[in-house]
């Protein structure tokens, strides 16, 4: 998972300081969660999976598959 944060930020050409301010927090914070040393809390995951227009699911490492599920209206 860790490593899928990174990559999936790098390929939006974001740093961390710049992702850590959409995010509203430290880039120190955001890196903590990049190297594994903090859990990832449910509704940062949501805003990065929106971010990156991905599912929580491929962030996660559940499935290889980057589209995002259809949103139901």
């Amino acid at each position: 998972m860790y490593q899928r944060l990174r990559d999936l930020r790098e390929d939006k050409d974001i740093n961390q300081t710049q992702l850590a301010k959409v995010l509203g927090m430290s880039q120190t914070g955001y890196s903590k969660y990049e190297t594994g040393e903090n859990d990832v809390p449910t509704a940062i995951l949501i805003k990065l999976a929106r971010i990156y227009n991905t599912s929580v699911d491929y962030i996660l490492g559940l499935t290889d598959e980057t589209k995002p599920y259809p949103t139901i209206k």
